[in-house]
């Protein structure tokens, strides 16, 4: 995977964490740095923790596999641009006001690290899949000119989602959630570009 493959994909896994750092945002009566802060290194750090647990529990059994690892890196990333998509759509038809929508993600005008680390993990568990494609494609712990190393690639992730987290915070809290679920959209429809693309370079 090359380093803006990762980006893509880093940006398209995050999308879940930031629709609820909008919810958190939207919470809070008053904008706390300390709290964005917060829900950004645990979104960010599970974030890039799944995708290497995925990956270590991928490069057990890859080689056993390896005809048709690209059609099962096709299949994970499709299946999760897929429920990202339905997900926000159906929350799109619904009509629910914001202050709903927050509700819906977690929000809440108190964080509580046991309610954060939920929401950390959940947020994350589509990039455990993505680490297991990242076994399928072959990175490994170091990198060449043509593929990330595994280290590289979940940092990126992480980094991408703290940013992005910690934005959505101060976004909620000063415009609302109304463009999370649209945000979703985009971020569904990346990892299944991606995932076709995957695919036609295995199979030309």
């Amino acid at each position: 995977m090359s380093f803006w493959e990762v980006a893509v994909i880093g940006i398209g896994l995050s999308m879940d964490a930031f629709a609820v750092a909008l919810g958190k945002g939207l919470a809070m009566q008053t904008l706390s740095f300390k709290k964005a802060l917060w829900i950004a290194a645990a979104f960010g750090g599970f974030q890039a923790l799944m995708p290497l647990i995925g990956w270590l529990l991928g490069s057990s059994f890859s080689r056993y596999i390896e005809a048709v690892d690209h059609w099962i890196a096709f299949a994970l990333l499709l299946s999760i641009g897929g429920k990202m998509i339905r997900d926000a759509m159906k929350e799109i038809r619904e009509e629910k006001d914001a202050k709903e929508k927050a509700e819906e993600a977690g929000s809440s005008k108190d964080l509580r690290l046991g309610e954060l680390l939920v929401l950390a993990v959940a947020t994350s568990i589509d990039a455990l899949a993505v680490g297991l494609s990242f076994a399928m494609l072959g990175v490994t712990e170091a990198s060449s000119p043509k593929c990330l190393s595994i280290w590289y690639s979940i940092l990126i992730i992480g980094i991408e989602t703290f940013v992005l987290s910690g934005g959505g915070v101060l976004i909620g809290h000063r415009f609302g959630s109304k463009y999370h679920a649209r945000a979703e959209i985009a971020g569904g429809i990346i990892l299944i570009l991606i995932g076709i693309r995957i695919l036609i370079s295995h199979l030309a």
